[in-house]
């Protein structure tokens, strides 16, 4: 199993999701998140007085699928969340030993 972590624009979530739903994801979990990357954020006015945003608001989607989805799942977020601008955001893969669903007590693939 792995769990795909993504960090994107909020403004792509929705197709991002519909995508993903599209493939047969069938869960996920999305955070507000802020951060920043090589962009180092931007500068903004306020009043007259320049100003430098560190911390960029964005979308940090979180899902869990089977070894044999996971490149699809890459590829699907890669196509929908990609602009060409810099802050298009990153995507994280992580190996998953183990998952359990609480309310069965199912573990594994079955517990997706």
């Amino acid at each position: 199993m792995k769990k795909i972590e993504t960090i994107i624009r909020h403004f792509k979530l929705e197709e991002v999701k519909d995508a993903l739903t599209e493939i047969g994801v069938q869960g996920m979990t999305v955070s507000e998140v802020r951060g920043f990357g090589r962009q180092k954020g931007h500068k903004e006015q306020y009043r007259g007085t320049e100003y430098t945003v560190d911390f960029l608001p964005k979308v940090k989607m979180e899902v869990v699928v089977g070894d044999d989805d996971a490149e699809r799942v890459i590829e699907v977020i890669q196509q929908t969340a990609r602009t060409g601008q810099i802050g298009d955001g990153k995507i994280f893969v992580i190996d998953l030993e183990n998952m359990i669903r609480i309310r069965t007590g199912e573990s594994g693939e079955s517990a997706l």
